[in-house]
């Protein structure tokens, strides 16, 4: 049995589900987030939350699918009326970020500049040059945004020079001995 899968998902006020067979629609003050699920699992509406249930006959996949599923529709529930938000912040002289338009300019120490297209739905606002507070609807999307940028200089274990999340703690070395 899954732990995760058995609690049922509660709708808040202002957010309006429907169910089509494996698709569900979610559409909330934020946005209006759709997601077609595996069709070993089953969502019921039960009152003012939904219920997800393994095909009968269901194995360990169905099981594990369970878990996910859950959790992805509750994600969808709290990105259309809350949103969600991750921080980066830029550590190392001279690196820094600017927002232009619908692109995310880095200066991270290359020879050239790194540009990143800002997706549909996510809002990138840049403070004091160092640090990114990105948000959406979409925690995926939003995941996946932050994991690209992080990706272009990840922070290393000497000085700690790079894109990192905020609450992230770096693991440092020592340098060489004299």
């Amino acid at each position: 049995m899954s732990r995760i899968g058995k609690k049922p998902v509660p709708i808040p006020k202002g957010v309006e589900v429907l169910i089509e067979g494996q698709v569900v629609s979610v559409k909330g003050k934020l946005a209006e987030l759709k997601r077609d699920f595996h069709p070993a699992i089953g969502i019921q509406r039960d009152g003012d939350s939904l219920v997800l249930a393994p095909r009968e006959g269901g194995g360990r996949q169905e099981k594990a699918l369970w878990g996910l599923a859950r959790t992805l529709l509750a994600n969808m529930i709290t990105g259309a009326s809350e949103g969600f938000t991750k921080k980066l912040e830029i550590v190392g002289v001279g690196y820094r970020a600017a927002v232009e338009g619908k692109s995310l300019k880095l200066a991270l120490g290359f020879s050239h500049g790194v540009e990143f297209a800002i997706p549909e739905g996510i809002k990138v606002t840049v403070e004091k040059n160092t640090s990114i507070t990105v948000f959406g609807a979409d925690r995926e999307k939003i995941g996946q945004l932050c994991a690209d940028i992080r990706r272009k200089r990840s922070p290393e274990p000497y000085k700690g020079k790079g894109v990192r999340y905020v609450d992230e703690r770096i693991k440092r070395k020592e340098g060489k001995k004299k």
